[in-house]
């Protein structure tokens, strides 16, 4: 039986995570952490194209180059397994667990698991997800060998306590237009980021602002800085974003969700041209061996931005406004462009069922049409793919 984890040894874990949301070549590293803490043998970070069955990224670590060739002639049959039994999902938070989620007879006789996992010696695997539209699917994983035994209720919990971190890390990285982050060239990073970023101490005291922070700061956007203090327009953003500091500050491995999406925009979803739909997302910089010895030094970077791609503004939409996993299925494939009728039959759902889905997603996000929905949408992914203005 796998020993507990020291709150020390889940900070540092913790802190190897959030090192690569600047510079994401320490996910094999990271990854490793997580598979040793599981007490496991292979972990994965993956990016799925479910419309062409095929991997988009795809870290791994325990795994020979042999079998990840081999995986390769799986794809379908994992991605349509896992696309069943998420279409009855009751929560991204709740992971995938073959022992626990796949019947016997399912495993005896599928292919994967007799032609691909058992010569391997694995006997479970775990899977959490980050993302999960109609044509995207992204987690993390970890599979366990004979001699270790199936999953249990620890590495569930522990697990679970990873996946915000996780979450956290990626969606940062995915913001970010350079590769990597140097500690001695960190302000000059910043600086090239379209994004703007927002360094702070531990009181929310700027220390440093990027170009695009600098004229967002100095055009009346959706923050501003309170006598050097960094404040949001609206308070319950700012109360959000100085707990997330503080928080970050303390003990980043405290921080869950906090932070993880901070709506800046009002709550009448429709604002002026000029005030497009933003979120802001905190990365705690004091902790990790590669964040804790930057310049300038920082408890936490608040990054603030658009969404990339219609699978964030998905599940940024869901974040912010407390879209159940069903209505997030369901936006997403709309901003996909499939139709009500095309969004049904894909996640296997009546259309009385995909238009409560819409209506419920109305009442939350105070829309009451589609039309408005998608004004939203594009204010916060703009057709060219361009930051908004």
């Amino acid at each position: 039986m796998a020993k507990a984890l020291s709150h020390h040894e889940l900070s540092k874990l913790i802190g190897s995570i959030y090192d690569c949301a600047l510079d994401p070549e320490r996910w094999e590293d990271a990854l490793a952490g997580i598979r040793d803490a599981l007490n496991a043998q292979t972990a994965v970070l993956h990016l799925d194209d479910l419309s062409h069955d095929r991997l988009l990224i795809y870290r791994t670590v325990g795994i020979e180059p042999y079998w990840l060739e081999q995986q390769a002639k799986y794809i379908p049959e994992i991605h349509a397994r896992l696309v069943e039994d998420l279409s009855t999902w009751p929560s991204l938070e709740m992971p995938h667990v073959v022992s626990r989620h796949v019947p016997q007879s399912y495993l005896e006789a599928s292919r994967y698991f007799q032609e691909c996992l058992k010569p391997q010696g694995l006997i479970d695997v775990m899977s959490f997800f980050l993302i999960h539209t109609p044509t995207r699917l992204a987690g993390f994983a970890v599979a366990r060998h004979e001699r270790q035994g199936i999953i249990t209720e620890r590495e569930i919990k522990l697990g679970g306590l990873l996946l915000p971190h996780v979450r956290r890390s990626v969606m940062i990285s995915n913001m970010l237009d350079i590769s990597t982050i140097e500690r001695t060239r960190m302000a000059e990073a910043l600086d090239a980021l379209t994004c703007a970023v927002v360094l702070t101490n531990e009181r929310g005291a700027i220390l440093h602002a990027n170009r695009s922070a600098t004229q967002m700061l100095r055009s009346g956007g959706p923050i501003h800085d309170a006598h050097g203090i960094l404040q949001a327009n609206i308070p319950s953003a700012s109360k959000e974003l100085h707990t997330a500091i503080m928080i970050a500050a303390q003990d980043e491995a405290s921080i869950g969700k906090t932070g993880l999406a901070v709506r800046l925009s009002e709550s009448d979803l429709l604002p002026e041209p000029d005030l497009p739909p933003v979120f802001a997302r905190v990365l705690p910089m004091a902790g990790g061996d590669l964040r804790a010895g930057m310049e300038p030094a920082a408890v936490a970077a608040v990054f603030i931005g658009n969404a990339p791609d219609e699978h964030d503004a998905a599940d940024m939409l869901a974040t912010a406004f407390g879209l159940t996993l069903a209505e997030t299925r369901v936006l997403a494939s709309l901003l996909a462009g499939h139709t009500m009728a095309e969004t049904a039959a894909s996640l296997h759902i009546a259309n009385t069922t995909t238009k409560t889905h819409l209506d419920n997603i109305f009442q939350k996000t105070s829309v009451s049409r589609q039309a408005d929905l998608m004004r939203l949408v594009m204010r916060i992914v703009p057709p060219t793919g361009q930051p908004a203005p």
